[in-house]
């Protein structure tokens, strides 16, 4: 039996996305498991070994919430174990600063909004990063931030957030969001949770703005989540 990708959603809006369509293309047969634990004080995750890889996506609430969220340790101690056995991983937004933070960085919050769609500055190549190109244009919705985990590398940032992503041996952390295509940002928008506080003004600058940019950015947004991917069904 293959090993499976297991998906840790902490909110039901935000799931994989472009990464479950990735994973239909290069990873067929490879079986996911999408779970939600960050409520669960006892919550029972596979061993990193026993994962073909591993995908951590975006949420409301802080990376180190764990008096709210009880099962945020267990997500973090997976997220550390999984890169000492070189099981890729794919942290996003949230996912990006759990892993971040189970590495030993510094999470930092309310360290500066970041909602729409604006240039990142690509700082090192990527197999995941660098089909987009050089400073593209992604997708943010973000209000906490990170440091650089030791021993990782920077590899995109902007002046708000000096870390946007980075890579640390078999995990790549993104605070950006690449898995989103038209159909996920209509969900989210129609999501009051996402959008409550939000200038109605700035929602209606993401839709203008995402009928722009999606379409050609989705397609290099694919080719770099395939790179992920394909590590995954090597390892199943």
């Amino acid at each position: 039996m293959r090993r499976p990708l297991l998906v840790l959603q902490h909110a039901p809006w935000e799931g994989p996305g472009l990464v479950a369509v990735a994973v239909s293309h290069h990873a067929v047969g490879v079986p996911v498991h999408t779970r939600t634990v960050l409520d669960d004080a006892d919550a029972a995750l596979p061993r990193a070994s026993s994962l073909a890889g591993l995908v951590v996506m975006g949420g409301p609430m802080s990376a180190d919430d764990d008096l709210s969220h009880p099962g945020l340790p267990a997500e973090r101690r997976l997220l550390a174990e999984a890169v000492q056995a070189h099981v890729p991983v794919l942290g996003v937004c949230l996912g990006m600063q759990l892993l971040a933070v189970a590495l030993g960085a510094d999470l930092h919050h309310r360290h500066g909004t970041e909602i729409g769609f604006a240039p990142v500055d690509v700082r090192a190549p990527d197999p995941v990063l660098g089909p987009l190109g050089p400073d593209p244009t992604v997708l943010h919705w973000h209000g906490d931030a990170v440091g650089l985990p030791p021993s990782s590398t920077l590899l995109a940032s902007t002046s708000t957030t000096p870390v946007q992503a980075f890579r640390a041996g078999s995990a790549v952390g993104l605070q950006f969001h690449v898995e989103v295509d038209e159909e996920l940002l209509g969900t989210w928008l129609g999501e009051p949770a996402m959008t409550d506080g939000v200038d109605p003004a700035v929602v209606a600058q993401v839709r203008a703005d995402a009928r722009r940019t999606l379409p050609g950015l989705v397609p290099h947004a694919l080719t770099g989540l395939a790179a992920f991917v394909e590590a995954v069904a090597a390892r199943a």
